[in-house]
């Protein structure tokens, strides 16, 4: 049984973003400061997906664990009130996922799945990006990486690691 009434819970199921969320903007920030340049929400797409690459002909979707039902994630939980609704509905969410991907594969794109609680690991996140983009990425292109992992934040953390030192403040 549901604690909300029916208005209530359309109000905050109305709350929920489904683009430019908080983990969304992080992954996109962090790219940009690696150099990537970027298309968002590309509706002509399967899956309308986050964050699209072009000139890299790869896509990024930036997942929440508890709606996208990210495996063994402990965010992953289920509500505990109308679950024949919620089993339905990330059934129905898992689905579409499954076959955006799979679309978007047929059509020769790269498909990256970043999962929301993998952004407070930002070197590890970075260094999946780069694998994943880098037999796209021209060799002549200088890479940044390790200088932008180091001066990004985990993602919810309140500031960077080092925002004592006033160099790090010229790229943000």
């Amino acid at each position: 049984m549901d604690n909300l009434t029916p208005e209530q819970r359309r109000y905050t199921m109305f709350q929920v973003k489904s683009s430019n969320t908080k983990p969304e903007m992080f992954v996109r920030s962090l790219l940009h400061r690696l150099g990537y340049r970027f298309r968002l929400h590309r509706d002509d797409l399967p899956g309308k997906p986050d964050i699209v690459l072009p000139k890299y002909k790869s896509v990024i979707f930036v997942h929440g664990c508890f709606w996208h039902r990210h495996e063994n994630c402990k965010h992953a939980t289920m509500p505990k009130s109308n679950v024949e609704y919620w089993e339905k509905k990330f059934a129905r969410n898992v689905a579409r996922d499954k076959w955006a991907k799979a679309e978007l594969e047929l059509q020769g794109w790269r498909v990256v799945v970043v999962w929301e609680c993998e952004l407070r690991e930002v070197e590890s996140l970075v260094d999946r990006l780069e694998r994943t983009l880098r037999d796209a990425v021209s060799m002549s292109e200088p890479f940044a990486y390790r200088k932008v992992a180091e001066t990004m934040a985990p993602y919810g953390s309140k500031k960077s690691k080092n925002d004592d030192d006033s160099e790090s403040k010229t790229l943000s």
